[in-house]
């Protein structure tokens, strides 16, 4: 099934304090994700690279750019509601302090729809800090608890539409600190750590958490992180962590996705070209997301050696 696919770039970059994620989105596009989902018989259309909005709200010493992360927020939100309305958006980071923005946004669009919004996290890490319990002051680990309606999130816009805790499912996750620990035992988030891909398999754990968003009726969000991945196969990423997906599951997992025929948004996050080894990260990430727009296996032509 073909579909219209609008490509946002959000060169988020104050997320935390290793810079270089703001040339994210160019890095996709250099890597011809444009033609890439084109091939496949969409209809690509590349809205640009977005900026934050201006924004009042006061610095705080132990965060690190709040202004400039609330003003993306805000800018990011908006976009993502325009978008829903025209196709299926994917949003190139940029680091992942850009979801703040495109899930509040498509949380709005599926309420006005009247459908349930879900989140598939595909992260090294849970994301669920709130601004009072980040140690590191990086915005970028707070994303979950924001959209799920935590407090300690006055600065931001407000959360009408929290999705339910109930409706997210992090897959790949071992890097967890002790807050973030205790507050995902006493959360109803889905979590999944890296012993359980080994254990069950991507398969046993994505399926019935897509059989629930199908059996709902609802917008399925697919926000996959560069540090989903292993460092040896994708090192273009400030948050490596040893011990993640190889690209055959996570190919696995965009595949299942796409036999779902549910995500109906995407953010592309933490891709770092200062760190990249010739590009083969950004081309990872690109033939990811081809997998979870249709591509098959046997589509993919070999590269000839030069």
């Amino acid at each position: 099934m073909t579909k219209t696919i609008l490509l946002i770039g959000a060169p988020v970059d104050s997320g935390k304090t290793r810079q270089g994620c703001l040339m994210g989105p160019d890095a996709y596009r250099v890597a011809r994700l444009p033609g890439a989902l084109a091939d496949l018989g969409h209809e690509v259309r590349d809205l640009g690279n977005l900026a934050p909005r201006p924004c009042a709200v006061a610095a705080m010493d132990h965060l690190f750019e709040l202004p400039r992360t609330v003003g993306w927020t805000q800018t990011l939100s908006a976009a993502a509601q325009d978008a829903m309305a025209q196709g299926l958006p994917i949003f190139l980071g940029g680091d992942h302090a850009l979801s703040l923005g495109s899930v509040h946004g498509v949380a709005a669009h599926a309420a006005a729809q009247g459908r349930p919004q879900f989140v598939l996290w595909l992260d090294a890490h849970s994301d669920f800090h709130t601004p009072q319990t980040t140690q590191s002051g990086n915005l970028h680990g707070t994303p979950l608890a924001y959209v799920t309606g935590q407090p300690g999130f006055d600065a931001f816009p407000p959360v009408p539409h929290p999705i339910p805790q109930e409706n997210l499912c992090i897959l790949g996750l071992r890097s967890v600190d002790g807050a973030e620990r205790a507050a995902l035992e006493a959360s109803r988030i889905n979590r999944h750590d890296m012993r359980a891909i080994d254990e069950h398999g991507i398969k046993a754990l994505l399926a019935p958490f897509l059989a629930r968003v199908a059996q709902a009726g609802g917008a399925l969000h697919v926000s996959l992180d560069v540090d989903f991945l292993d460092p040896s196969i994708a090192p273009a990423v400030g948050t490596t962590v040893p011990g993640g997906a190889t690209v055959r599951e996570a190919h696995l997992a965009m595949e299942l996705i796409h036999d779902s025929s549910l995500m109906t948004s995407m953010d592309l996050v933490e891709l770092n070209p200062m760190l990249d080894e010739r590009g083969r990260t950004a081309q990872v990430m690109v033939d990811l997301c081809a997998s979870a727009l249709g591509r098959r296996v046997f589509d993919r032509p070999t590269p000839r050696l030069l």
